[in-house]
């Protein structure tokens, strides 16, 4: 195999190596695909003003999430059926996040329970929670993950319904009969029915309850103590409702342009969301992330972290979890040099000066 240089490359591998159906699940987005793109383009939007002749023989990279010390301010998101991509599925992820010392959010529907990937060893992880209509199996799923050592709960919060994903229509999208969704096998919930369109969109539908609302954030808080990340939000008000529901930190998600198409791109709602939160909770950033120039431009624009999906699972299905492992040094590597590159030491020293967007100086339109 010719040598990987970034992230990026893995996709490419990917598509050839894995079966249409799988690919197409993994990358599509939903409907145009205008956010798809988007999610990507708008980091290109955003340019550097490094600062030279600073002393950077020294960088430190370790941050702090949750009370939780970690390598870097790369995480793995949540991405549902891995074992899709290879045989060790979420295992192997959970393997190298925790060689990378980093954290890695398991979602709801995975291949792998949450017991197993908790036997993989030690590491920080979070579960990833989607909020079903029978709220018994919804407290079992958070009493399951407490007892595996998961650290808190994201609660997906953009899903009442699946978003119009045209490439699982067309391939009628189901999972494939030996694998299962590991967390609700025992539950008679395991099997994704073969439907005329996306057996997952009609599972989805007859599964989540459409009902949520910001009252079943304080309900999870009386069913667990564990801290509540809410994931989804894209908007200033939202981000005010979810601080007063008492979320602990706040995930800006467009679920990889899989729900609503032509909302922003995640970089360009960020700091609305930051500015709304006011230091009061952690922001973090998912979406479109694939160089170390992206991540610090995250973190410049007020996020804690962010959260790599796609990435995870494409460098899966190519290497398993040396895939994973590399892709996750890769980014380290990159954010590293772009500090280095642009006068920052640490963390703390990367701020809105390092940066300039295109928003920053609207056009101003000629009087006719």
């Amino acid at each position: 195999m010719e040598m990987i240089t970034n992230v990026s490359e893995y996709e490419v591998i990917a598509k050839e190596k894995l079966p249409k159906m799988v690919y197409d699940y993994y990358a599509s987005g939903a409907e145009d695909q205008w956010t798809l793109k988007e999610n990507r383009n708008a980091f290109s939007r955003i340019l550097f003003r490094p600062r030279i002749l600073i002393d950077v023989s020294k960088i430190d990279m370790m941050t702090t999430i949750l009370g939780f010390r970690i390598s870097m301010p790369i995480m793995v998101a949540p991405t549902g059926m891995q074992k899709m991509a290879h045989p060790e599925g979420e295992c192997a992820t959970a393997r190298a996040a925790s060689d990378a010392g980093t954290i890695m959010i398991l979602s709801s529907y995975a291949n792998s329970s949450v017991e197993e990937v908790a036997s993989t060893g030690s590491g920080i992880r979070f579960f990833q929670l989607y909020v079903h209509k029978d709220r018994n199996l919804v407290a079992q799923l958070v009493r399951r993950a407490e007892r595996a050592g998961f650290k808190a709960i994201a609660l997906t919060a953009d899903t009442p319904r699946l978003g119009r994903r045209e490439a699982d229509i067309k391939n009628r999208f189901t999972l494939p009969p030996y694998l299962t969704l590991k967390n609700f096998e025992g539950l008679d919930l395991g099997k994704i029915d073969k439907t005329d369109d996306s057996g997952l969109a009609s599972y989805v539908a007859n599964q989540i309850d459409q009902s949520l609302s910001w009252k079943d954030v304080k309900w999870l808080q009386t069913i667990t103590s564990l801290p509540i990340l809410v994931k989804g939000v894209l908007t200033a008000e939202d981000t005010k409702l979810a601080i007063e529901a008492g979320a602990t930190g706040i995930i800006v998600s467009n679920h990889g342009a899989r729900q609503l198409d032509y909302v922003p791109a995640t970089i360009m709602a960020l700091e609305e969301v930051v500015k709304a939160a006011q230091g009061k909770v952690p922001v973090f950033l998912d979406g479109g992330v694939r160089r170390g120039t992206d991540v610090f431009k995250a973190l410049a624009l007020g996020a804690s972290g962010i959260f790599i999906g796609r990435p995870v699972v494409f460098a899966l299905a190519v290497d398993g979890e040396a895939g994973v492992r590399k892709v996750l040094q890769m980014l380290h590597d990159e954010l590293e040099l772009t500090m280095a590159l642009s006068g920052c030491r640490s963390l703390k020293e990367i701020t809105r000066n390092q940066v300039v967007a295109d928003w920053d100086h609207p056009r101003v339109l000629p009087r006719l």
